[in-house]
């Protein structure tokens, strides 16, 4: 029997009431309803070639041949049609279809030798209403309905009960089928739609996102810009030296907006200090961990914010799945970036991370613990030529401090 098959919202063998109903053309440019028709056509083809009532066609008159054929086109034509346009109706616009497809099934029987092989093509009838989603009681009903009247008269016309059984079983449990295999489909186009929901819902929070940080970050990074331009502008005449120190400042900081818009529009891809602010905000929060966090990074020189970035991403990683904190500070100038935290604190055992050398403080590369993720920090802190210093912080836990 016929099959359809579920490729998407728009394609879909499935769909719900519209008040646009597509032409046969376009119905033939959607996937489902393309491949009804081929299946369907499949079906009907064979049932024109096997049908046992072209045996009796020299016996007939030849009017009521060519309307019985005539007739067995009709009904595979509305086999094939009818299903896809009551795809987009109503329920009561089924219901007439399915009446009307049952009608000229029911016609058959006008025809004296063709009366025995007129349940057969209830499997069509079967398929049919299983295919078009109506109410699961009515269609539990109507193909029950179907199966039993079957059985009843062949067995009235007396055929063998185990072939009145056979055609009855053979009506519902087609029917059944593809009403179960329908209602999957039904499912399965919910479910891409909640996708395709889901999807814009993601493309609206990501605009959002987008325009809070342009907002929040570029914006205060534009209006220090101005105000430090419009301070270089009055010192021009009376203190050109510190008027160049300021454009100066302002080359910097322009560097740092642009970075600032890449690292906004791109989606927080690269590592950069601005946008692990924004993700240790969020990862703090979701970690029930207190944090005190600067609200910006425009100070911070732009050659120095991706290392700023990579040591706050290390930093935060560390209070969040090692140190038990409830509470975490972090200090950001134009040359230090400090972590400080309230938890566990470091180890006094030697060796092992944030048993700092006596001496400053300072933990070299290979002071610290293989594999830890301190390491790399090192070793991209000593070829900027920074500072790293790990010890215990004034909240009592875990410091992590990088200076230029």
């Amino acid at each position: 029997m016929a099959s359809m098959a579920s490729d998407g919202p728009g394609e879909s063998g499935w769909f719900p009431a519209t008040d646009h109903v597509p032409s046969i053309r376009e119905l033939a440019a959607g996937r489902g309803p393309r491949r009804w028709f081929i299946a369907a056509g499949i079906s009907g083809l064979i049932l024109l070639l096997s049908s046992g009532w072209g045996a009796a066609a020299g016996e007939r008159n030849p009017w009521v041949n060519a309307l019985l054929w005539v007739h067995m086109l009709v009904f595979v034509a509305v086999f094939m049609v009818g299903p896809p346009m009551g795809w987009y109706r109503s329920q009561r616009f089924k219901a007439f279809l399915a009446l009307g497809f049952f009608g000229i099934s029911v016609a058959f029987f006008a025809y004296p030798d063709a009366a025995v092989g007129t349940t057969w093509l209830w499997t069509f009838v079967s398929v049919f209403i299983g295919s078009q989603g109506h109410p699961r009681t009515l269609a539990l009903a109507a193909i029950i309905a179907l199966s039993g009247g079957s059985f009843a008269i062949n067995a009235a016309a007396g055929a063998e009960p185990a072939n009145a059984f056979s055609q009855a079983a053979t009506i519902g449990s087609l029917g059944l089928m593809m009403m179960a295999f329908s209602r999957q489909l039904a499912t399965i186009r919910e479910l891409r739609q909640t996708q395709h929901e889901l999807a814009a819902l993601a493309v609206r929070e990501e605009r959002s996102r987008v325009a809070r940080d342009m907002h929040d970050i570029l914006g205060h990074s534009l209006t220090v810009i101005a105000v430090k331009a419009e301070l270089a502008g009055r010192l021009l005449s009376i203190d050109p030296d510190r008027a160049a120190a300021e454009i100066a400042d302002l080359e910097d900081l322009a560097r740092g907006a642009l970075e600032d818009v890449r690292a906004t529009v791109g989606g927080y891809r690269g590592i950069n200090v601005l946008t692990e602010l924004a993700g240790a905000r969020t990862a703090l929060a979701a970690a029930g961990i207190e944090a005190e966090l600067p609200g910006a990074a425009d100070s911070v020189p732009a050659t120095a914010r991706e290392l700023f970035g990579w040591a706050l991403r290390e930093g935060i990683t560390n209070v969040i799945r090692h140190a038990g904190a409830t509470r975490c500070t972090v200090t950001l100038s134009a040359r230090l970036l400090q972590i400080d935290d309230d938890g566990a604190g470091p180890s006094a055992e030697p060796g092992t991370l944030g048993a700092a050398p006596a001496g400053d403080g300072r933990v070299p590369a290979d002071g610290l613990p293989a594999g830890s993720g301190l390491n790399g920090l090192a070793e991209r802190a000593a070829a900027a030529g920074a500072t790293l210093e790990l010890g215990r912080s004034a909240l009592g836990g875990f410091r992590l401090r990088l200076s230029l």
